[in-house]
């Protein structure tokens, strides 16, 4: 019996060449006998038609006769078809209500879906993932964010030799660019107004891990939350390098309860418990980098009251810009009102009018708001999460998905992915079922 890999096109916008699998992952699929691989045909996919035809796929106009179909954004509603198996980011554990719509259409269909943001181990842990890739993106495109921003305020700095990611044609090739970059505040200093210069992460996951990365290659000195105050009343602070701080948890959020102690494990279970207490360090940052996982129940670290009441007060703040790489709109940071793109990829919120103008340039806070970063790095990316997906294809592609679900034989990390399953959702996304009504 002969199994069907199907590989889709992205087209959500012209920046996105993305891929599930490369050449090489789909050349050793293809070497089986069982399996044969269909790939769309793509003018824009950073890997070109003819390397997947030499891999051994067949390249084609539409992929959706294939028994799995895997893709890395969503997929228009319009392509599914009944009793359909499909694999991508579909955003819809959260109950998102703009995918809502596409849930329903996949109920009706009697189809299976399996998300990769699912994909986990025993300790709930990600697979398979572009995060990292997010991170390192979002670093490099808040810095370019930073000097224009101080540019426009007078202020000539060494961030204004940072270009966007995609400038760069790669990590490897950004790298050097960035450290030149380093050795100029290392050796000439920053200027005056803009010492200490203070970097804060919230979160520690793959996202941030992408981000410390690539500041690692500026001159950076660790401190904790518990240091701000004092390195920002300093007289005279050091200008040869960049502070940067991580957030976690405890640093920004507390019990509602008086005396309560912080429990993680609560803190996760119940978020309505806890209260944002981020406002106590956001006066000794300069730079922000929100890479944190965020729900509606969450508080959230910014809202637009409380910035607008700092504005009121204060006329302006010494927070310049949130590289808010996990881009929930009106998430953990309120004014993130929009998503952006990689040629717009900046706008500032005024918090005294509630208006938004596109750059870097105008009062209030200026937003990074790139929604799909890795799209910047697309052959990298691609690389790593090809390479995480591939030893799970061929036992996808063989599943045989009519069988109930307690039958279905699929490796462990990809049975906790699916979603939907025949039309149903699966035990541990049933609470999905309050967002579709």
């Amino acid at each position: 019996m002969t199994h069907t890999l199907g590989i889709r096109l992205e087209d959500k916008n012209v920046w996105e060449r993305r891929v599930p699998l490369t050449p090489a992952a789909v050349a050793s699929l293809a070497e089986q006998p069982d399996i044969d691989v269909l790939v769309q045909a793509s003018p824009a996919r950073v890997f070109p038609d003819a390397d997947y035809a030499a891999a051994g796929a067949q390249v084609v106009a539409d992929p959706f006769g294939a028994d799995v179909v895997v893709a890395v954004k969503e997929i228009p509603i319009e392509l599914f078809r009944a009793d359909g198996t499909y694999v991508y980011f579909s955003h819809t554990i959260k109950g998102q209500p703009y995918n809502m719509d596409m849930l329903r259409r996949l109920v009706e269909l009697r189809c299976n879906l399996l998300d990769y943001e699912r994909v986990v181990d025993e300790r709930n842990r990600r697979l398979i993932f572009f995060s990292w890739f997010a991170g390192a993106a979002g670093a490099i495109d808040t810095l370019q964010a930073a000097g224009e921003r101080y540019a426009h305020r007078g202020i000539p700095n060494p961030f204004e030799q940072v270009e966007m990611t995609y400038a760069y044609g790669g990590l490897d090739k950004a790298e050097p660019r960035l450290r030149a970059v380093g050795d100029l505040i290392r050796t000439q200093g920053l200027p005056q107004a803009m010492r200490p210069f203070v970097i804060g992460i919230t979160g520690y996951g793959n996202v941030s891990q992408g981000a410390q990365h690539v500041l690692d290659w500026l001159p950076i000195q660790d401190i904790t939350p518990e240091e701000l105050p004092a390195l920002t009343a300093m007289d005279d602070p050091p200008g040869d390098r960049i502070f940067r701080v991580i957030f976690r948890e405890e640093h920004t959020v507390e019990p509602v309860a008086p005396d309560a102690p912080f429990e993680l494990t609560e803190y996760f279970q119940h978020p309505e418990r806890y209260r944002t207490i981020f406002e106590r360090w956001v006066p000794h940052l300069d730079l922000m980098i929100n890479a944190i996982y965020w729900t509606e129940a969450s508080p959230r670290l910014i809202n637009n009251a409380q910035l607008r009441r700092w504005f009121e007060e204060q006329g302006e703040i010494r927070l310049q810009v949130v590289g808010d790489v996990s881009c929930d709109i009106l998430g953990s940071v309120e004014c993130l009102v929009k998503a952006t793109e990689p040629d717009t990829p900046h706008f500032v919120y005024d918090p005294i009018t509630g208006d938004v103008t596109d750059g870097t340039v105008g009062r209030g806070l200026c937003m990074m708001a790139v929604d799909n970063l890795p799209c910047e790095l697309p052959a990298e990316a691609s690389q790593a999460f090809s390479d995480a997906l591939a030893p799970f294809v061929a036992p996808l592609v063989r599943a045989d998905f009519s069988q109930p679900f307690e039958q279905l034989e699929l490796p462990a990390p990809m049975k906790a992915a699916l979603i939907l399953h025949k039309g149903e959702l699966t035990p541990d996304y049933r609470y999905i079922a309050d967002f579709l009504r």
